[in-house]
């Protein structure tokens, strides 16, 4: 899977039912010796989404329980 392919998806935690960012406003944590994705990193952004505050919410790729058409389901406390 390439990320054009997953670029422009919402990210829902299923655990707390809560939308969570649309992934292309989100950093990716990659693996140096790999180049495999480790996490995905959702800055808090407060003005219209023009201005990051506060902490960042970082998702383990392993947390991603689903990828579909529209939106990346995420399971995490």
């Amino acid at each position: 899977m390439r990320y054009r392919d997953i670029s422009g998806k919402e990210i829902v935690n299923v655990y707390h039912g809560s939308r969570l960012g649309i992934l292309g406003q989100t950093d990716l944590e990659i693996d140096e010796e790999t180049g495999q994705i480790k996490s995905l990193i959702i800055p808090n952004y407060k003005w219209f989404g023009l201005k990051k505050e506060g902490e960042e919410i970082k998702i383990n790729w392993r947390s991603i329980k689903k990828i579909g058409e529209d939106m990346i389901m995420i399971e995490m406390e």
